[in-house]
């Protein structure tokens, strides 16, 4: 393909996606409520479930509803933009690599999935250590938009950082890297992903890195073993 011809390629991926995302958008406003009680959760299962959150304007409460309605869109429409994704790097590589294309929607669709899984299951504990760090006479105010916004960001961070194990296999498909140059130089990789961890997750504690550190570990391990087995 010529440079143009990839251009419209990248165009069309471009467009079926925002369509996709704007479809899915309407949905995400319909289960906006639906979804607000998911995201509450963490925060109610800290406080106590009679403990409520405040906003400080009128409009805060339309704009949240509204955030959560797009995040959700983006999350529903996640498994067309992957495949759209798909289908512009799949000319790219060999026949024999393309046979993965299913793998690769599901795998980064199930990942994507224990991310955020796994970002509810580290909320309440970041939030316990958060909320009650320091002397008791300092009381957590919980702001509406505020915590709305600490928990959508740490959806997304948790949801595309554990896609890490699928960029991996890829890279050790195309050639780029292999099994045995990661493991040889694993202790690098984890020091990299600690370092990530501290730049990309929200607010200065050690322990919500932490959290993210780990399972990124256990998939960078689990990405050497998956090459290892794929490049035989």
């Amino acid at each position: 393909m010529t440079v143009i011809e990839h251009l419209e390629e990248l165009r069309r991926v471009l467009i079926i996606s925002l369509i996709a995302w704007g479809v899915a958008t309407v949905i995400g406003f319909i289960l906006s409520g639906f979804v607000l009680e998911i995201v509450l959760g963490p925060v109610k299962h800290v406080l106590g479930p009679g403990k409520p959150l405040y906003f400080t304007a009128p409009i805060d409460k339309v704009f949240l509803y509204f955030k959560i309605g797009i995040f959700t869109g983006f999350i529903l429409a996640s498994p067309v933009i992957i495949w759209q994704a798909w289908t512009f790097i799949a000319p790219g590589l060999h026949r024999n690599e393309r046979r993965f294309a299913l793998g690769f929607v599901g795998s980064a669709i199930g990942l994507f999935a224990l991310g955020i899984g796994f970002a509810f299951f580290a909320m309440p504990i970041a939030l316990r250590f958060l909320i009650g760090f320091g002397t008791s006479d300092v009381t957590y105010l919980p702001i509406a938009s505020n915590y709305i916004n600490f928990v959508l960001i740490l959806i997304a961070i948790f949801g595309v950082t554990f896609e890490l194990p699928l960029a991996m296999t890829m890279l050790g498909l195309a050639g780029i890297v292999s099994a045995k140059f990661l493991s040889r130089n694993r202790f690098k990789f984890w020091i990299g992903i600690f370092a990530g961890a501290n730049m990309v997750t929200p607010g200065i504690d050690p322990l919500t890195p932490t959290l993210l550190t780990l399972p990124l570990i256990i998939l960078f391990e689990a990405s050497i073993l998956v090459i290892r087995a794929l490049r035989r």
